[in-house]
């Protein structure tokens, strides 16, 4: 068990590491960091740890690409339901989930 808890966050550095553009960057840091306080909060509450991780990754990474720099982000919808916000250069970027 300890050799998991060991392994992931390596894996999750490589990881990391190997995104090349600024969206990866902040999706992958907001997941890393609401992986650990999804498992932090289930440990304390008593809750499954996997599931707890894996519901704050995917919170961590939506919030982390949406407030990628530090700056939050305004969040529209297109014609199409799909939704994006505009970068610094007036551009559109879409929010992938």
């Amino acid at each position: 068990m300890t050799n998991k808890w060991i392994l992931a966050p390596v894996l999750a550095l490589a990881v990391a590491g190997c995104a090349s553009n600024a969206d990866r960057r902040a999706a992958v840091r907001g997941a890393l960091i609401g992986a650990a306080g999804g498992a932090a909060v289930s440990a304390i509450t008593g809750g499954d740890l996997a599931e707890g991780a894996a519901i704050g990754a995917a919170g961590g990474a939506a919030i982390g690409v949406i407030t990628q720099d530090g700056r939050k982000r305004e969040v529209y919808r297109d014609r199409n339901g799909g939704r994006y916000w505009v970068d610094d250069r007036g551009r559109r970027r879409s929010v992938r989930n």
